[in-house]
């Protein structure tokens, strides 16, 4: 019942969009199935659904929604359920139709390769047959004669289907059998020969496919043995010769030696069957394989060339003539095709054939005089197709090429010749420029400058722009030293090479032309052409590796003259040798394949251009701003090496001698923008040159590098001359250091002051800070104690004193007191410089005049006495002195006495 309605839902369907699930239902289900005893009444339901279904099916022939397997699949349903409704001494029509529902499953089985499935379907229709025959045997004569016939033709359709299942399944002697049975049954069914015969032509091909010769042979002969049994049916004399022909080739291929003589009387046999191209190729194949006599050779040859076959057999027959090493036949053979199709067309082909083989056998003589031949005919107006010339040139220009390669140069330009003789006048084709240029390349090896350039102008003529054109313009001119052509050749080059759209198709071509163009000009010795290439060269160059290669060998180039050259030739070479290391960073820093070898390669690459950098900067001492820029481009290319501490150190190096360079750019420079931008980037360097030596330090010690102190000094100059407010708390700085020195201080304290800069608190800060050094050493620097002092007082006592206030004279005097604390030592007084206590001496006694002439006159006394006791601590100087200023200072005495005397007392 649930099949039952399984396909009732298929066919009533409009659509079969689900019949595929519905029919492997079915399939599935027909196979779980078993027989009941159903009454006669169910059995009807079954023999009707089975029917019903079969012819549903039998519609839908060409409906492409159900492949092919799903209606056989319908079939093998339908047939099982029809054998459900087995009764014992069927009625003859439902045995016919289980025979024919039987048969048509079986057949569609093997045509789908199932062939378990298709012997079981064909067997029980053989089974129904026989039983339908046993049947037809107890009727009345005239009766079962008839029906006997159609049993017959059935019988033999199941045996030919069988024999079919036992090709398919490999299984030689069951085919054997069950065609045998077939031929039997022709003698009754003789309307059955061309369907038996081509059978077994199939069975032939199959196996022969295989290389199951001696079957493939045995079904062959079958079929040639089956289609002569009756003329009237048999499947023709074309289709008799083409098994023929089959049947040759299979003894040709099993056991030529064997079965000569098998294969020699096939191809005749099928050749007198029906003439055909095919049939006469193959015997003469034969022929030469089993290395028949040239006379058995030559009267085959003679036999297809009567016959007027087409001209493609022909060729392919002189083609296999020379490839036996029939020689003079073939030759032979060729000329007699030409003259045959003299007036058609296509006969170049069988001369350019001709030629082509003569060439292969070295016989150059010969195809020389028939291409001479062919340039006479094409003057006087027989020319060859286009197509054929086109071969012909081709051929030509690879016999040339393989004398080029030979290096017979002459032999070369000869064959060129003759493709350029073949040209007509006013032809232009950017072929013969490629030709000219090919003779130009043949003339230049055989040292004949004129003929190579007149050559090389007629390939400017035909494509002027083309890189190969000017490749050898440029070539020539090297050869004749002629500097400024090839300049403009090695120019035109490179703009050729960017046209090629920038290396995507022959930029490989371009960048090798480039390459060899470089290589031309050093091996004769014109350095300046060869670095025009090589910038050519970098710039199109896609590959990094190659890129940076050219940039090397330009490197070394400008350097191998470097040294010999002026100061201004040698300040342009430096700038050129920045440019391209430059290029070289930004090859560096373009995309890489992440391939371990190819990353190794890069780091290489970048210790190489960095070390030459560095060497760079070290020769620029007379230009600053190129010194910092080939510092600075080491620095970046050492980002690319793997930070160990080597590199680390260059890196910590390269920053301080950028900072310390954009410093001194800054001293110098006059215009306020121009510092400004030095000492900005002075100042990225120093803090990227920071975060370096931070890292550096950790991997060791370094007690005596001064990289610290450097740091301190370039970024407190650096703020400092950048009026930035925070350059005081870097003096804090200072005391962290491991060890503060004198000498760091007075930088310190100097370029607080120093243009643009200024800093007096920060200045006297410093000098406050090395006072404080000084008294700590066992031995006091009393020079540099005086130098200190005096510029304290220097910055504690302003040029005018209007200003000045108390706080101010008070600080000034504590460093005229440290002074005179020094002096009173009679050990330190020796060595305190005598312009130094001088100079002490006037600046105190100068500051208590101001007061007096102001009417100060008790500050000028403390003034002028503070010089008064200087005074007392000169040498030589004292008596130059002493009167004028004792006079002086007894005035201010007398002075400050009349004053005290008019001041009111105090009760």
């Amino acid at each position: 019942m649930e099949m039952k309605e399984l396909i009732q839902e298929l066919m009533k369907r409009e659509t079969q969009c689900n019949a595929p699930e519905i029919i492997d239902k079915l399939f599935s289900d027909i196979e779980n199935m078993t027989q009941e005893n159903e009454n006669e009444s169910q059995k009807d339901q079954i023999e009707e659904g089975a029917v019903s279904l079969w012819n549903w099916t039998v519609m839908r022939k060409m409906d492409p929604a159900i492949s092919d397997l799903q209606k056989i699949k319908l079939r093998h349903v339908a047939c099982k359920l029809m054998m459900f409704c087995e009764v014992s001494n069927p009625p003859e029509e439902m045995m016919r139709r289980q025979i024919l529902m039987a048969m048509k499953t079986g057949k569609g089985w093997v045509d789908v390769k199932k062939l378990a499935l298709a012997n079981e379907f064909l067997e029980i229709a053989m089974n129904k047959l026989e039983n339908l025959y046993a049947q037809l045997t107890k009727k009345s004569y005239s009766e079962a004669d008839t029906h006997k016939a159609d049993v017959e033709k059935d019988v033999f359709k199941v045996l030919s289907y069988q024999a079919e299942s036992a090709v398919a399944e490999g299984d030689f002697q069951k085919a054997v059998t069950c065609v045998q049975r077939c031929k039997d049954i022709l003698m009754r069914l003789p309307k059955e020969s061309c369907y038996l015969s081509l059978l077994c032509y199939n069975f032939g091909v199959e196996t022969y496919e295989l290389k199951r010769y001696e079957q493939s042979s045995f079904w062959l002969s079958q079929s040639y043995e089956i289609g002569k049994m009756d003329e009237k049916y048999s499947p023709g004399q074309e289709m008799q010769a083409k098994v023929l022909r089959l049947l040759a080739t299979v003894y040709l291929e099993w056991d030529y030696k064997e079965y000569q003589d098998k294969a020699i009387r096939a191809i005749t046999l099928a050749n007198k069957e029906n003439l055909h191209p095919a049939g006469f190729f193959l015997k003469i194949k034969i022929l030469l394989k089993g290395c028949a006599s040239d006379e058995d050779v030559g009267s085959a040859v003679t036999e297809l060339l009567h016959h007027k076959f087409s001209l493609d057999i022909c060729l392919d027959t002189a083609k296999l003539l020379l490839k036996h090493e029939r020689d003079t036949i073939g030759f032979d053979f060729l000329k007699s095709v030409t003259q045959l199709f003299d007036g058609s067309p296509d006969v170049g082909r069988a001369i350019l054939l001709h030629i082509e083989l003569l060439l292969q056998r070295m016989k150059e003589p010969h195809a020389k005089k028939m291409i001479e031949d062919i340039i006479d005919g094409h003057n006087e107006g027989k020319q060859l197709p286009s197509g054929i010339l086109n071969h012909l040139h081709l051929v030509l220009w690879d016999r040339a090429a393989k004398n080029y390669e030979a290096k017979r140069y002459s032999e070369a330009l000869s064959w060129y010749n003759y493709s350029l003789n073949l040209y007509s006048p006013g032809h232009i084709d950017q072929n013969l420029a490629k030709l000219q240029r090919n003779m130009a390349a043949c003339y230049i090896h055989l040292e004949q400058p004129e003929k190579a350039n007149e050559s090389v102008k007629e390939a400017e003529r035909y494509d002027p722009n083309n890189i190969f054109t000017q490749f050898y313009v440029y070539k020539i001119a090297v050869l004749e030293k002629k500097s400024q052509e090839a300049f403009d050749a090695i120019v035109a080059m490179g703009k050729s090479a960017v046209q090629l759209d920038t290396l995507l198709t022959d930029g490989a071509m371009a960048t090798n032309l480039l390459s060899l163009a470089a290589q031309i000009a050093l091996e004769n010795d014109q350095q300046s052409v060869a670095v025009k290439a090589l910038e050519y060269l970098s710039q199109l160059l896609q590959d990094c590796q190659q890129a940076l290669t050219a940039l090397k060998c330009l490197i070394r180039l400008v350097l191998s003259k470097i040294t010999v050259k002026c100061k201004e030739e040698r300040t342009k070479d430096m700038e050129t040798l920045l440019t391209y290391l430059t290029t070289a960073l930004h090859r560096l820093e373009g995309p890489f394949r992440e391939e371990s070898e190819t990353l190794d390669t890069r780091v290489s690459e970048a210790h190489w251009f960095r070390k030459i950098a560095w060497n760079l900067a070290i020769q620029c001492e007379n230009c600053p701003r190129t010194m910092r820029d080939f510092f600075v481009i080491s620095f970046k290319f050492s980002q690319f090496c793997p930070p160990d501490k080597a590199v680390l150190l260059a890196q910590r190096t390269c920053l301080l001698m950028a900072a310390a360079v954009n410093l001194d750019m800054g001293r110098s420079s006059l215009l306020a923008t121009n510092q400004t931008e030095v000492l900005t980037q002075a100042l990225k360097h120093i803090q990227s040159c920071k975060e370096i030596w931070k890292v550096l330090k950790q991997t060791g010690d370094f007690p005596k590098d001064p990289t610290d102190i450097l740091l301190l000094l370039y970024e407190f100059e650096a703020r400092a001359k950048l009026n930035d407010l925070t350059v005081g708390s870097l003096l804090d700085h200072v005391w962290e250091l491991p060890e503060v020195e004198i000498k760091t201080l007075e930088t310190i304290a100097s370029l607080a002051m120093e243009s643009p800069a200024h800093y007096p608190s920060v200045c006297k800060r410093a000098l406050k800070m090395v006072l404080t050094l000084l008294r700590k050493q066992e031995t006091t620097d009393i020079v540099m104690f005086s130098k200190c002092l005096h510029s304290l007082v220097y910055l504690s006592l302003p040029s005018g004193m209007a200003e000045t206030d108390a706080c101010v004279l008070e600080e000034a005097w504590g460093y005229f007191e440290d002074a005179l604390r020094i002096l009173s030592n009679t050990v330190l007084q020796v060595g305190y410089p005598e312009v130094e206590i001088l100079w002490l001496m006037t600046r105190a006694w100068n500051t208590g005049i101001y007061h007096y002439n102001v009417g100060r006159y008790k500050e000028a006394e403390q003034w002028c006495g503070l010089g008064m006791r200087f005074l007392g601590h000169l040498g030589t100087l004292k008596s130059s002195y002493e009167s004028q200023m004792t006079g002086l200072y007894s005035e201010v005495l007398d002075k400050l006495d009349s004053t005290k005397r008019f001041l009111p007392k105090e009760e």
